[in-house]
């Protein structure tokens, strides 16, 4: 027991800590491929800028045919971060890519470590030893911050732990010049802008711990009463940093070159001038002065108030007029709650309240344990109130997106390790001897070490979505392509296209209702050209997320009321293979194959039911066969069987006509030319149009054309910012290639539009300075 009470003191803790925090996210490290999407376009935008040996604007690999303007994405800091990390490291022999993977470890295991420094100061050596280690091994931090998955939340975690360590101090010291040490939160809280386009829930953390630490000076000390005014003022010098900052680095999302800035600053009627962020604005002109405001009439009730129970009583009556006089009186702070909107649609998973399943796999058994927190009413402090500040606002966001998982995961540790440890407290004084030492055991080595386990468990079972099969054919697509050919790829992988393809998917990173209305066939391949679009991947991956293709296809008005009736489809693996017979299970389904000479005899099982296919495709070795049928039934379902990876496909006639079943069991058509197959897995079509192709010969741009029916050829130039400086027409009838001219304005990125008359067959992208 002795030893036991010494693993918290420093010494023991500072390096247990950082050895668990990095096992836990390193594990993923053994992994070949990068996890998830997001990472694939942010290290191929690395290998790009760093190609090119500046930090450029205009991306022209993304979002074909327009390109992307890096600035309406996130600040630069989180690309240059792993950069700068990799040149630190290479001389060592390390690469960008593994330089990329590690970085998130980095950050997430200094988070640990400053969060337990900050407690320690907060809350002693045990409280903040076992939080801390709770937090080093909680999932709901692992998963963002571990090795191979780079997101950019995972630096605004950290530096809100810089943030509370500098808070921890400044209220701990017992020196006159502590109260200069509230310049770390103002540089912390400013120095997340330069990180994630959606650094400001920080701002939020801080100025509410303000709030809360004013509250604890009306009820209790009124000493505190300088350190919250202080706490508050902190987040305005971070709020011009932030500001600062993106002037260089470019703004957050509510910044004034993002879309999503410009409508919130309209709605809430704002006008960006010196501050040129709406959150920002919002922060600076309403946020700090309520709080002062508040802060102020705490203190002043303070000193007419003397008993505890009528300043409490006072305080919820207080609070409750402020929030409805607040929203009537300031109507630009109702969509606060909502994070101006941002919260209230939910297209993707990440982007839902989180389920039970994703709370325990986040937090597991600590998600029991955090309500023994309130065990500590009986003895809350000042240090309870102040990390309310960031507890409780984390929890909100918790409640809205299952992606706060993470953010919200350093609160759940908290409440998880001060609540053991107030039980702990309460049964020590009862129990002596064996019974104690059990008690002991159980409540500070076995939950932690549960815990731990079940994250470990999680960590180690993470597996990559990328496999062989798309390396092969993105990396074949990049080999025969030219390097302006725009691609279509449900919106999943279309970073995936711009990391191993170096080509311009049509959707990536975010839902694209007319890719899924395309590929469900209700648009044609005239909309496909008119795009750009020069090859159609379809895979067998597309096919299991038929219900998140309709899903994405409602988003449009235009289809908001598509439904999945009539699109039957199931998926059946192969369970039987005798040779002579073949048997394909999915329950309630079940597809009885016997192959023969002149035809095959086929039966489908639907419960007790049994009927026959109007049509069978089988493929094998990479070729499709339309095989004849013994017995079929013209209301039957059409049937792919794929030989090479072992299962089927049953399909009503309205799925076999959407254009992604038709492409993928027929392999393509007129209009579509079967470009590369692995045989039943991974699918690439090219598009039959004229086209556009870039040629580089001797430092000229030559714009080939194939099948050239075009008759107009316009041509846009851009500054790297995005300036239009270009743009003229060309009559191009009867012409196989053109030169592009040498004055252009300056240009560095040129998009192109080739057309037959009025209809545009061909559309690209491309920088003149990057090949």
């Amino acid at each position: 027991m002795k030893a036991l009470a010494k693993i918290p003191k420093p010494r023991y803790a500072i390096p247990i800590l950082l050895v668990i925090a990095t096992i836990f996210r390193i594990v993923t490290f053994r992994l070949s491929y990068l996890l998830g999407f997001d990472p694939y376009f942010h290290l191929a935008y690395i290998e790009e800028a760093l190609k090119a040996g500046k930090w450029f604007n205009f991306f022209t690999l993304a979002f074909g045919p327009w390109g992307f303007q890096i600035k309406n994405f996130h600040p630069l800091g989180l690309w240059m971060t792993p950069a700068y990390i990799y040149k630190l490291l290479s001389p060592l022999g390390v690469s960008l890519y593994d330089a990329f993977r590690i970085t998130p470890v980095i950050f997430g295991v200094l988070t640990v470590l400053f969060f337990y420094l900050a407690l320690r100061r907060l809350y002693g050596d045990g409280p903040a030893f076992l939080s801390s280690l709770l937090l080093a091994m909680s999932f709901g931090h692992i998963f963002r911050s571990m090795a191979n998955y780079y997101r950019g939340d995972n630096y605004m975690l950290f530096w809100y732990s810089v943030a509370l360590l500098g808070i921890a101090y400044a209220l701990t010291l017992k020196v006159k010049w502590r109260y200069s040490l509230y310049i770390i939160p103002a540089l912390a809280t400013g120095f997340s802008s330069a990180f994630w386009q959606a650094y400001y829930p920080i701002f939020v953390f801080v100025l509410a711990s303000g709030l809360f630490l004013s509250i604890w000076g009306y009820l209790r000390e009124e000493k505190y009463f300088p350190d919250a005014t202080l706490l508050v003022l902190s987040t305005v010098l971070g709020a011009l940093i932030a500001n600062w900052i993106g002037g260089m680095l470019n703004y957050g999302m509510l910044g004034q070159d993002h879309g999503f800035g410009k409508a919130v600053a309209k709605k809430l009627g704002l006008t960006f001038g010196f501050v040129k962020d709406a959150y920002l604005l919002v922060h600076l002109k309403y946020l700090v002065l309520l709080a002062l405001a508040f802060i102020l009439a705490l203190y002043l009730a303070r000193r007419f108030i003397n008993d505890f129970k009528q300043r409490a009583i006072i305080l919820s009556i207080f609070v409750v007029m402020s929030i409805v006089i607040l929203f009537l009186r300031f109507p630009a702070l109702r969509e606060l709650p909502t994070g101006f909107g941002i919260f209230t649609e939910a297209p993707i998973q990440e982007t839902r309240p989180p389920t039970f399943h994703d709370l325990w796999a986040a937090y597991n058994v600590t998600l029991f344990l955090a309500p023994l927190f309130l065990l500590r009413l009986r003895r809350i402090s000042w240090a309870d109130f102040l990390v309310l500040g960031y507890v409780l606002p984390s929890l909100y966001m918790l409640s809205i997106w299952s992606r706060f998982l993470f953010i919200a995961s350093p609160a759940i540790a908290l409440l998880a390790g001060l609540g053991l440890l107030e039980v702990y407290g309460i049964i020590e004084p009862k129990l002596s001897g064996k019974k104690l030492v059990a008690a002991t055991l159980v409540l500070l080595v076995v939950f932690p070490a549960l815990s731990g386990a079940l994250a470990f468990k999680k960590a180690w079972g993470m597996k990559p979505f990328v496999n062989e099969h798309w390396i092969r054919a993105l990396e074949w697509l990049r080999e025969n392509s030219n390097e302006n050919d725009i691609v279509l790829a449900w919106w999943d992988y279309g970073h995936w296209v711009t990391y191993y393809a170096r080509r311009a998917p049509v959707a990536q990173g975010m839902p694209n209702a007319w890719v899924a209305a395309y590929l469900l066939g209700l648009l044609d391949w005239k909309r496909a050209q008119s795009l750009g679009v020069d090859y159609v991947i379809v895979s067998y991956y597309d096919f299991l997320k038929l219900q998140s293709i309709f899903d994405t296809a409602r988003l449009a008005k235009r289809w908001a009321n598509l439904t999945a009736e009539g699109y039957g489809f199931a998926m059946l693996p192969m369970t039987v293979n005798l040779g002579d017979v073949m048997m394909f299970e999915n329950e309630p389904y079940a597809v009885l194959v016997k192959p023969g000479r002149n035809a095959w005899d086929v039966s489908i099982r639907v419960g007790n039911a049994v009927g026959y296919p109007k049509e069978l495709f089988v493929e094998k070795g990479a070729k499709v066969t339309i095989v004849p049928l013994s017995r079929f039934s013209n209301s039957g379902p059409y049937l792919y069987i794929n030989l090479d990876y072992n299962y089927a496909f049953l399909m009503t006639e309205k799925m076999y006509n959407t254009t992604m079943a038709r492409l993928f069991v027929r392999n393509g058509d007129e209009r579509y030319r079967l470009v590369y197959s692995d045989g039943g897995v991974i699918k690439i079509f090219k598009l039959e149009h004229p086209n556009v192709a870039v040629e580089r010969v001797n430092g000229t741009v030559v714009l080939r054309f194939e099948n050239a029916t075009g008759t107009g050829l316009g041509i846009f130039g851009f500054l790297d910012n995005g300036t239009l400086v270009f743009r003229k027409w060309y009559p191009v009838k009867g012409k196989e290639e053109f030169p592009l001219p040498l004055d252009l304005n300056g240009s560095v990125v040129i998009r192109y539009t080739y057309v037959e008359g009025r209809v545009v067959v061909d559309r690209g992208v491309f920088r003149l300075d990057m090949n």
